[in-house]
């Protein structure tokens, strides 16, 4: 069987709770989470982290951890854990983004600007993604996956969405019940 792969497409706070499926952690390493981190960096420039260290490691958990836990509450319309909330802020305090005016040569323009080591601005950015999902109306369309054997969450588009995604969850649904219906046809 090979190692589950990390989903990418839905909002970043999801795609970023969703690297710890079911019995597995697909940031367990720096390599996994530099792959990881490039594989979003399309999303948000503060994710470009070239060579993440054991330390961005272990910051990126803990956002991780705070955002499925504020998520989960959130999902379930319960406050989030206070500690949860606290992690996130604190994550982003670590480097702040600022605005930057600058002249463009016609007209002013800003660019945002976050200080601080890369990890701690990808740490960062992630947090402030959560935050934003957390005060999202879509957070009311959050999902998990109606796979028994599946606890990836994701934002249900469409009103009939049941799994994380089609050809993982939704797949081996499907086969299942086309084989349960031909034993019992049997």
């Amino acid at each position: 069987m090979t190692a589950p792969t990390p989903m990418i497409g839905e909002p970043l706070a999801v795609d970023l709770v969703n690297t710890r499926p079911l019995g597995a952690d697909l940031l367990a390493s720096p390599a996994q989470l530099a792959d990881w981190l490039t594989a979003q960096a399309a999303r948000e420039p503060d994710l470009a982290v070239a060579t993440p260290t054991s330390a961005d490691l272990l910051a990126i958990h803990a956002v991780r951890d705070h955002t499925a836990a504020a998520l989960d509450a959130v999902r379930d319309g319960r406050r989030p854990p206070e500690s949860a909330v606290r992690g996130l802020i604190a994550a982003q305090m670590a480097a702040p983004a600022i605005l930057r005016p600058t002249w463009t040569g016609t007209a002013m323009a800003t660019d945002r600007h976050r200080t601080g080591s890369a990890g701690v601005r990808a740490a960062a950015a992630l947090a402030e993604a959560a935050a934003v999902l957390l005060a999202d109306p879509a957070m009311g369309k959050l999902r998990r996956c109606a796979a028994d054997d599946c606890v990836l969450l994701f934002v249900a588009t469409h009103p009939r969405r049941q799994w994380c995604s089609p050809a993982r969850c939704g797949n081996r649904a499907r086969v299942a019940r086309y084989y349960q219906r031909h034993k019992e046809q049997a």
